[in-house]
């Protein structure tokens, strides 16, 4: 597998309201919301200085249909998007959104693993990726977690899907065991088994901001709510949980309280 594939490389919302999405997250994340400009679509591009790092899109009834669902997606490069949805059916995950080319972007698809989160499949059309900003730059993705019905068999999953390693595992007693996982030479985010209190497996992004409790501000002041935390976590950064105005879930990181 190329170097550039198995890594998160898009971060993708899809709200029932996405006006008002957009006036939450540049002011709670600080991303400059502009418009794509591509042809017969309305989609919104996340931008951290020039360079875009997600979209946005509103979740109409034809998304609906065609298997989209609100909420975060990550997308995950792959090398060949045909052949990695395949090995997902294989696996016993499902396909929600068959490959498809996106015109002069890329071809993608939208599938679940085993245990019912979401996430999609991407390859783009440029032989080199634009640099990404620095790691910990406000407005990027600075971790990625698993809430997964059973953790060894998610971390099969996604280790013979995408090659992902494993790092360091944290014994977080009564709730079981953290694995980090790294998707090149470092740790990005971690897996743990889905608590009681999660119905559904899925993955969360937490976004990198500058400062934890003046966010958690501008949370309440949007129409948000923290549903965990302010917590400080190994390494020293402060992280909470949250739920936007429209109740999609998300979370932010920053290196102080």
């Amino acid at each position: 597998m190329a170097e550039a594939a198995k890594r998160f490389v898009w971060y993708e919302l899809m709200s029932p309201d996405v006006d008002a999405a957009k006036a939450f997250y540049s002011d709670v994340v600080g991303w400059a919301i502009t418009d794509s400009g591509m042809p017969g679509m309305d989609y919104l591009m996340l931008n951290v200085g020039d360079q875009a790092i997600g979209g946005m899109m509103g979740l109409d009834d034809d998304s609906s249909t065609a298997g989209a669902q609100p909420g975060w997606i990550g997308y995950v490069a792959v090398d060949d998007v045909d052949a990695s949805a395949k090995k997902v059916l294989q696996a016993g995950g499902a396909v929600l959104v068959e490959p498809q080319d996106i015109p002069g972007v890329g071809r993608f698809a939208n599938v679940t693993d085993p245990h019912g989160a979401v996430l999609a499949l991407f390859k783009g059309n440029l032989d080199e990726e634009p640099p990404s900003p620095a790691p910990g730059t406000p407005g990027t993705v600075g971790w990625h977690e698993l809430y997964a019905d059973k953790l060894d068999s998610a971390w099969a999953f996604y280790a013979e899907l995408f090659g992902w390693t494993k790092d360091e595992a944290i014994d977080m007693g009564p709730q079981g065991s953290y694995q980090l996982f790294a998707t090149g030479d470092s740790a990005v985010g971690g897996m743990m088994a889905r608590p009681p209190d999660r119905p559904v497996a899925f993955w969360q992004y937490y976004f990198n901001v500058a400062e934890i409790d003046t966010a958690i501000e501008r949370v309440k002041s949007g129409g948000g709510q923290v549903t965990n935390g302010p917590m400080q976590v190994p390494g020293g950064s402060w992280i909470i949980n949250g739920l936007d105005p429209q109740g999609m879930a998300f979370a932010l990181v920053a290196p102080k309280r």
